[in-house]
């Protein structure tokens, strides 16, 4: 078998990134645990925000060290693990630039923030870090606040991650929802709009309704949103895998009966039949190409009014 593969053929990833970003207290990081046997690394301190009902196993680091000897755990003693939520993006960079300046002062400035060439290494350390988790072959939620970007008497919405690095993660990432509240509801949207970051590469709907994941009592109920959320993400890339060897047969169908014409009453037999296929993708337009193009070579021509070739 050759490097170079058809689309049909193609791994299909098996794991899911994603970054859920709101306003502070709609429930982030509760719906970042509800994925698939998840762990929390807490950057942020919030664990205890959470309703007991739904806390997981969870990181409380002091140092970006931890972080390194959280991962060869849940690497070689927590293989059940198959979720890391991260909680905050913008927190971790703070462990991130904390362990630069220790390492090297030379990166910090006279106030004690990172320096331009410290913030590059950062960057560089953040796009290793992202590469880390994928290969690990787990599914990763980073979880951000938002913060408003004003463009003259418009308002946008925007992850608060820090500079360039937001960029750098999004890229990495398979979908990124932004989570607001309507009255009581808490929607969670995938779909890009002019105001606010997303990316939707599954076809999710443009808005999902969340479930209540608390009583009024105070009692943590059913709280499995981001895994339904995966399950949707894997079921679309086994469908469009699917899809897509179903597409590549098509075409190779198409091809076969074209070659057969070999006259005007043959091209207009394979016209009809190939035009008559139930479409995937951009196959019937591929089908008129190939007509119109064994129609040429024949010497044939098309008649519009009686649709057929003469």
């Amino acid at each position: 078998m050759g490097l170079i593969k058809k689309p049909s053929e193609l791994s299909v990833k098996g794991t899911l990134s994603v970054l859920i970003y709101g306003q502070p207290g709609i429930g982030k990081t509760t719906l970042g645990v509800s994925a698939p046997n998840a762990v929390l690394f807490d950057y942020d301190g919030g664990v205890q925000r959470i309703n007991g009902a739904h806390q997981v196993a969870t990181l409380q680091p002091t140092s970006w060290e931890d972080t390194s000897l959280a991962l060869q755990e849940i690497q070689n003693e927590m293989p059940e693990i198959q979720t890391i939520v991260i909680d905050t993006v913008g927190k971790m960079l703070d462990y991130m630039s904390a362990y630069i300046i220790k390492n090297d002062a030379k990166m910090a400035m006279r106030d004690g923030s990172l320096s331009l060439k410290g913030y590059g290494v950062r960057k560089q350390m953040f796009v290793n870090f992202i590469k880390q988790l994928a290969i690990m072959g787990k599914n990763v939620v980073f979880v951000a606040h938002e913060r408003e970007e004003r463009r003259g008497e418009e308002t946008f919405k925007r992850p608060e991650i820090g500079g360039s690095s937001a960029n750098d993660l999004i890229k990495e990432l398979d979908l990124v929802g932004y989570m607001y509240a309507v009255g009581k509801e808490r929607i969670i949207t995938f779909d890009p709009a002019e105001y606010y970051y997303a990316k939707n590469t599954c076809n999710l709907p443009a808005a999902i309704k969340l479930p209540v994941v608390v009583d009024e009592k105070g009692n943590g109920t059913a709280n499995n949103a981001m895994a339904n959320i995966v399950k949707s993400y894997e079921v679309a890339q086994v469908k469009r895998q699917e899809t897509t060897a179903e597409y590549e047969s098509l075409l190779a169908v198409i091809d076969e009966v074209v070659a057969t014409a070999t006259d005007v009453q043959t091209l207009n037999e394979a016209k009809d039949k190939v035009l008559g296929f139930t479409p995937i993708y951009d196959s019937f337009l591929k089908a008129q190409y190939a007509i119109a193009k064994k129609g040429k070579e024949l010497g044939l021509t098309y008649n519009k009014a009686k649709k057929c070739y003469e």
